[in-house]
């Protein structure tokens, strides 16, 4: 059975956790999730300015509000885990996560308060996926592609990225988690590209992408929103009947009509657009 945990969002949008003017405009866009960014997107000498801005974030936006903490074994890990417990946010994403006491001893003291998503970004997290997945204290994996691909020396290309993705994709449905989230498209100004990167994902079994601009956000709905041809054959499928049938001039059986209720039940969960 498949555990919701309450987060369950397509396209969720980063913001830095130091630049308080912008989280208005976060909430505003249309997002179904906040990330406040306390790691990557914060340079060190602002780790300070950025952890006391958290909570201005909070209760802006009508969806969830996470906070991406700095990773175990970082200056700033400790601090940012005391904030994260002090405040009513809805979930932590951890970076680097990776099997060890660290992480076990971080899921199950927030096992009742906060969900974790874990940032699968290196090579030892990637073998530890499946682990991890399985752990009751994480709700979610992402995979951290850009970092991934800077510890493991290869292009940031589908091609080359195929085999780390699917692994992600077979931990989460193993574990019963929800479809993991693909990791972002670089490029701000070029919305074809979100659109057909959110599509890749989703056709491999991704439940949603990490987006770090306003402007990704319709790309990336339109990319996981079933369209108008998968909707009208999901719809041939159903009506044809029950048992092995042809549609289209292919076999229908219960399998494809599984794939069919899914294509409905995703059109109808009306995605922003």
């Amino acid at each position: 059975m498949m555990q919701t945990s309450g987060l369950d969002f397509v396209a969720p949008l980063f913001v830095p956790a130091n630049r308080p003017e912008r989280f208005k405009k976060a909430a505003a866009s249309g997002a179904d999730a906040v990330i406040l960014d306390l790691e990557d997107a914060v340079a060190p000498e602002a780790k300070q300015e950025a952890r006391r801005s958290v909570h201005l974030g909070l209760g802006l936006s009508e969806h969830p509000v996470l906070v991406r903490i700095n990773g175990m074994g970082s200056a700033w890990h400790g601090d940012d885990v005391a904030l994260v417990s002090s405040l009513p946010v809805d979930g932590i994403i951890l970076p680097k996560a990776e099997i060890g006491r660290s992480l076990l001893r971080l899921a199950a003291d927030l096992r009742r308060r906060l969900p974790i998503i874990a940032l699968i970004e290196t090579a030892r997290g990637l073998r530890d996926a499946f682990e991890i997945a399985a752990f009751p204290g994480i709700a979610r994996l992402a995979f951290g592609s850009i970092d991934f691909c800077a510890e493991m020396g290869c292009s940031h290309t589908r091609e080359a990225l195929l085999s780390a993705r699917s692994s992600l994709v077979f931990a989460s449905r193993l574990a019963g988690k929800l479809p993991p989230l693909d990791g972002v498209t670089t490029s701000v100004d070029d919305p074809n590209l979100a659109r057909e990167d959110a599509r890749y994902a989703r056709d491999l079994g991704f439940g949603g992408k990490l987006a770090i601009h306003p402007r990704q956000i319709g790309p990336i709905y339109a990319g996981f929103r079933p369209d108008e041809g998968e909707v009208a054959w999901a719809h041939r499928v159903l009506r044809a009947g029950e048992g092995a049938v042809a549609v289209d001039g292919a076999m229908v059986d219960a399998p494809v009509r599984t794939r069919a209720h899914s294509i409905i039940a995703r059109a109808q969960a009306a995605l922003p657009r």
